[in-house]
């Protein structure tokens, strides 16, 4: 029989740090891509070469989790989830320092690999934080990653329109990641388990690898789902109600902002309703928002489908990637990396299929797509119900 202890700091100001991780991410992750149109102007690239370099990047976060995830349970989150942040502090100043495409390419490389290794390392130590909690707690660590990219969003359009330097705001800001990746790395838990000797020749059952791809699937729906938001939502507005730039920026608002509220929400919820529930009807939720969009030619009803869309899509992953956390303590690094690594790719597959999909019929008409990923994800969300 084993157990898992808590060591290193009191639980609360663990939880505080991680929310600083969290928000570190969201911020890197956000100066990143509001100095884009900027980068691309000062490498002389064209969009089709953005294109490429991003699934470059995009290529190079998923090795990242890959790797981060062994290593969580190998060398301890203390170690890895500081290491991770510095490197993306590093790594978020080289974007602004390149002058042709390929010195851009070798930059994502690195900003790509050291965002996926924060992304699973951050979420194994919210997996650990929330064990020390008698309620669930890690959608508002998710929460706070929109919080930090909304500061990028803010701080960025601040310094464009000040004529500051891409370099310069993309270096202070790795440089105020590192500060925060040092100062909170001694406040971070570590989860060690004790076993007793009576089991020690006990042989030790590992998670089905059935579960694992069922939950990593769910993420990966869910997740497709809210790279279509990301990328389309404004587009939708443009495109198919024919509303102007500056109108079709609220679709995403609407979007963003009902997520990020969703999540502060969401744990008192699950812990109420469970996990399964929050999942299952979030994703119900997600569909009719969404089909109300497809369906509903008028600006007013379209807002509100996409409020209802981002408020459905988001508690589900926070679930998911505490299941996958908690399905085995000892290496919970390595499971979380093949969940939140399908999740990543759903993420970065959605956008694309949506635009090859809007080559044969209208832009709404594709969102059939994450429409019926929703109402696959309702059917499979019993599979949370024995892992929470």
């Amino acid at each position: 029989m084993s157990t898992l202890q808590l060591q290193s700091a009191p639980p609360r100001a663990a939880r505080v740090a991680t929310w600083l991780y969290f928000g570190l991410n969201g911020f890197a992750v956000g100066m990143w891509v509001v100095h884009i149109p900027s980068i691309e102007q000062k490498t002389g690239i064209t969009h089709s070469t953005l294109g490429l370099l991003l699934l470059v990047l995009g290529g190079a976060a998923f090795i990242g989790m890959q790797v981060a995830g062994p290593l969580v349970d190998r060398l301890g989150q203390r170690r890895l989830v500081p290491a991770a942040g510095i490197l993306l502090g590093i790594a978020l100043a080289g974007p602004g320092l390149a002058t042709n495409w390929w010195t851009l390419g070798l930059t994502l490389i690195l900003v790509g690999f050291g965002n996926g290794s924060i992304d699973v390392g951050m979420n194994a130590q919210a997996v650990v934080v929330e064990r020390g909690y008698p309620r669930p707690i890690m959608a508002a660590f998710h929460a706070m990653w929109s919080i930090g990219g909304a500061i990028a969003a803010v701080i960025g359009a601040a310094t464009l329109r000040a004529g500051v330097p891409t370099e310069v705001t993309l270096g202070l800001s790795g440089l105020v990641c590192i500060a925060i990746a040092v100062a909170a790395s001694r406040f971070l838990l570590e989860a060690t388990i004790e076993e007793d000797h009576a089991d020690d020749a006990a042989p030790r059952a590992k998670p089905p690898a059935k579960l694992v791809w069922a939950l990593g699937g769910l993420a990966f729906g869910l997740m497709l789902s809210e790279g279509v938001a990301n990328d389309w939502a404004a587009l939708h507005f443009r495109d198919i109600l024919g509303t102007s730039v500056s109108t079709a920026a609220f679709a995403y608002g609407a979007f963003a902002v009902a997520m990020t509220v969703g999540r502060f929400l969401t744990d008192r919820v699950a812990a109420v309703v469970g996990p399964a529930a929050i999942v299952r009807w979030g994703a119900a939720m997600a569909a009719v928002g969404l089909t109300l969009v497809i369906v509903v030619p008028w600006v007013p009803v379209a807002l509100v489908g996409w409020a209802i869309f981002g408020l459905g899509l988001a508690g589900g992953v926070p679930q998911l990637f505490t299941a996958a956390g908690n399905l085995d303590p000892r290496s919970s690094g390595a499971l979380m990396a093949r969940v939140v690594g399908l999740g990543y790719v759903g993420l970065l597959a959605g956008p694309a299929l949506i635009g090859g999909l809007a080559h044969w019929m209208p832009l709404n008409i594709a969102f059939i797509l994450p429409v019926v990923l929703c109402i696959l994800t309702f059917f499979g969300g019993p599979v949370l119900k024995s892992r929470r």
